[in-house]
């Protein structure tokens, strides 16, 4: 009986090695006698697929961290601010002279309107980066540049080619003045998280979280119950399978004594993107929801969540 076990789980033998493929196969042989006289499993009782899965008396929960990604690049810092400009006055100076009697006639309109381009836009580039606006200088070509002819508006030619204005919009949004925190559209240099408020006292504010079922993994316990709770108005893209963080917790007493064979709960968080829609509440699970920075969320939910999940949120 033994033989064979050993020529199955080792194909070929040879004199150096035959030493080794003993001692496996005796190690091997040990443990399957091992396994052969423990008493056989006991079935386990048929559940159903929508009931939660439970481990170790602590119920299996999935987490989703739904985030919307900061829409416009963050304002510099000071140092950053400084060292910008310095790179522009680098570029400046060392920077060939732009051969402008080749592209333009001398004294003609388009000159005049290239050499009004290139001030304004030096203007606008120094102001983003530094705070001494009313001391830049500008380059020698400066000098040269005459006052607009009352007569240039009425040429056709220049009016035919004039470019649009562009307009920058505000970083800051009507949102953000209204402080309006079920909007997408505030705090657009920061990442902003969906949480959930359910209708309790206690431990109300939340990431969006549920029970994780039967034959169900986390991915698919996490968009079941954004959908169940948050409705399907939303595209939602889950960044991966794999859980950026977790969390677990213990019942309250009064909770345990009705159920003694559930402790708590483990939650596993999985990270999720949101491009389109917004939130739309079941008033039943969930009555209330916010649009929050890291920062912001501190104000909704208790500390001990709070420092179990604010390694998972981004400074920005």
């Amino acid at each position: 009986m033994n033989a064979p076990r050993i020529s199955y789980l080792i194909p070929s033998v040879t004199k150096t090695n035959f030493i080794k493929h003993v001692n496996i196969g005796k190690i091997r042989r040990i443990s399957s006698s091992i396994y052969s006289y423990t008493q056989p499993e006991r079935p386990e009782p048929k559940q159903t697929e929508t009931e939660t899965t439970i481990i170790d008396n602590y119920r299996l929960v999935s987490g989703i961290v739904l985030t919307r990604p900061p829409q416009i690049l963050r304002d510099p810092h000071p140092f950053e601010r400084e060292y910008y400009l310095y790179q522009q006055k680098l570029e400046q100076i060392h920077s060939p002279p732009f051969p402008e009697d080749f592209y333009f006639k001398k004294g003609s309109i388009a000159e005049k309107r290239w050499k009004e381009k290139k001030v304004q836009d030096k203007k606008n580039a120094l102001s983003i980066f530094s705070r001494f606006n009313d001391k830049i200088n500008t380059d020698k070509n400066s000098d040269d540049i005459e006052e607009r002819d009352e007569n240039i508006n009425d040429d056709k030619s220049f009016s035919d080619v004039e470019e649009e204005e562009i307009k920058i919009a505000s970083r800051i949004t009507q949102d953000d003045l209204n402080n309006n925190l079920k909007s997408l559209n505030r705090a657009l240099q920061r990442t902003l998280y969906l949480i959930v408020k359910k209708p309790r006292n206690e431990y109300s504010w939340q990431f969006p979280q549920g029970g994780v079922n039967l034959k169900e993994n986390l991915v698919q316990a996490a968009a079941r119950e954004l959908e169940e709770e948050c409705g399907n108005k939303m595209d939602v893209w889950f960044v991966g399978r794999r859980p950026i963080g977790y969390y677990k917790y213990n019942y309250p007493r009064d909770f345990i004594a009705r159920d003694k064979n559930i402790k708590g709960s483990m939650v596993f968080f999985m990270k999720a993107h949101v491009f389109a829609g917004q939130v739309n509440v079941d008033q039943k699970e969930i009555v209330d929801f916010a649009w929050v920075t890291k920062q912001e969320m501190m104000q909704f939910v208790p500390e001990p969540y709070y420092i179990a999940v604010k390694d998972m949120l981004s400074e920005f």
